[in-house]
């Protein structure tokens, strides 16, 4: 319509465009199959991450030679803002990958995007089923009730040091009208199955009151 372009897309034929958007496609759908790998997501993200490789494609294709139109493009991008929640580190990770899919299908790498793919899918399947990264322990909370004339200072901390690797104070607040004493403690048990163990000993300690042990509130894992 606007004659000739310096883009290299007026070199490209139908059957080649439509040949690297079905790349595109096949491959985004892989790397949505790999974020999904154990991994809370939603529809709406995986969808879009799905998409993002034949976006980011039809904008390389695009730009493809053209100097001008390529530093256009980035201005564009600038003066997006996405207003989105923060994603996670995997979100963010899984991303990148559906870019750079992208970046090699636009360009017409088509073997070398298909190769990327299968390694890092690989990549992410061995390191999820890996003990690589994993805690020997997760981190949980310990909640522990004690009268108000009791000295709490360091008089845990013996029966905490048996049971587990790590233990912190966090926090001390009152309850029950001023009478008692809620302490919370950060700890990671040495080994499963020692927390009946631990609250029956710090039972004998805080006055038979109320004790609570649960997972540690969810941290987001940002980048």
């Amino acid at each position: 319509m606007f004659g000739t372009a310096d883009s290299l897309i007026s070199s490209v034929s139908t059957a080649e465009f439509l040949l690297c958007c079905l790349a595109s496609i096949v491959l985004g759908a892989v790397a949505a199959g790999v974020y999904m790998f154990r991994h809370a997501y939603s529809k709406n993200f995986v969808v879009t991450l799905a998409l993002l490789p034949l976006i980011v494609q039809m904008v390389i294709t695009l730009v493809n030679g053209n100097l001008g139109a390529g530093i256009a493009v980035m201005g564009v991008f600038n003066l997006v803002r996405f207003r989105s929640i923060p994603g996670s580190a995997k979100d963010i990770g899984s991303v990148f990958l559906a870019m750079a899919i992208g970046l090699a299908t636009g360009m017409g790498f088509l073997l070398l995007a298909c190769v990327f793919t299968a390694v890092v899918a690989v990549a992410n399947v061995a390191y999820v089923l890996s003990p690589f990264g994993k805690q020997k322990e997760p981190e949980k909370t310990l909640r522990i009730t004690i009268p108000e004339d009791l000295e709490y200072d360091g008089v845990f901390d013996e029966t905490l040091a048996r049971y587990t690797d790590a233990h912190e104070l966090t926090e001390v607040q009152t309850t029950n009208m001023g009478s008692l004493f809620l302490l919370e403690y950060a700890v990671r048990m040495k080994e499963p199955g020692l927390e009946k163990r631990m609250i029956d000993e710090l039972r004998c300690l805080n006055g038979n009151l109320k004790i609570s042990l649960g997972r540690a509130a969810a941290v987001r894992e940002t980048l």
